[in-house]
């Protein structure tokens, strides 16, 4: 059996996916980047290669996608994270029917993408680097409210009251605005609920300059949070997609381009 890996290298988490010939999804692996991307990036792709009894030259193609992919040199190739989270979603959501548009939020930024029905991408747009409708708000976010990240979704659903607005488009003066909501005495599921709707309000107009068509598709690490989940699919009026393993889809497209070009290539030879 052969084996293909994609690496995903972020500015706040890497993601690695190891898929075998049939394309299917060996396994994935989520760890922090910290500051050394370079060694934190091989230590991520070890550890899967160790848990799924795998060494290096088992793994016949690597590509690198994300922030740091450059600095990941042993790749065979790298590819931007446009491509290949539209690549992941694209294989991804054959198993929901199909999907046309992708939502991704990220640690550092938001994306939209919108592809074609053979997985092309048609068009994207990105946040403004400041604006506070990423991971990192988040993060800032459940810091402030003395809550694990994690703790976010369900505390969402525990809101009594309205969601409080949160209008400042800089992840700075969000962090202030909730503050001074907490010292006002405001609890925090309406806090968090209002961050949520923050957030999806501006990643839904996000997704509309690209075209919302068919199925959505939201992925990212922020997908794990159910509360931000039903806040964005309010503001849409449908249901998203969300997958299993939300973080890795970039990574597992960059695998899956790895898988379909090596295999590609082995077409192309002489018998």
């Amino acid at each position: 059996m052969k084996y293909f890996a994609g690496i995903d290298v972020g500015s706040t988490a890497i993601k690695v996916a190891v898929v075998n010939e049939d394309g299917e999804i060996a396994g994935v692996h989520v760890t922090a980047s910290g500051s050394l991307f370079h060694k934190n990036s091989t230590e991520a792709l070890n550890t899967l290669l160790g848990k799924l009894n795998l060494k290096r030259e088992h793994v016949r193609y690597l590509i690198a996608t994300g922030y740091g992919r450059k600095l990941f040199k042993e790749a065979d190739d790298s590819i931007s994270e446009i491509t290949a989270n539209a690549i992941g979603a694209f294989e991804t959501g054959k198993a929901y029917g199909g999907v046309r548009t992708i939502i991704n939020i990220g640690g550092q930024d938001s994306k939209a993408i919108q592809i074609d029905n053979t997985g092309n991408v048609v068009n994207f747009v990105m946040n403004d680097k400041c604006a506070a409708g990423t991971g990192r708000f988040l993060d800032v976010a459940a810091r402030n409210m003395d809550l694990d990240l994690e703790e976010l979704g369900d505390c969402h659903f525990q809101a009594t009251t309205a969601p409080l607005n949160i209008n400042s488009t800089c992840t700075v003066f969000a962090e202030s605005e909730i503050i001074g909501l907490l010292a006002k005495g405001h609890g925090k599921p309406e806090i968090i609920a209002g961050i949520h709707y923050s957030i999806a309000s501006r990643t839904v107009r996000l997704a509309k300059r690209v075209g919302i068509e068919d199925r959505v598709y939201f992925d990212g690490g922020p997908a794990l949070n159910k509360g931000l989940v039903a806040a964005i699919q309010d503001e849409l009026g449908r249901e998203l997609v969300v997958p299993e393993y939300p973080q890795t889809t970039t990574a597992f497209g960059a695998a899956m381009l790895a898988r379909n070009e090596f295999m590609a290539d082995q077409t192309l030879e002489p018998a």
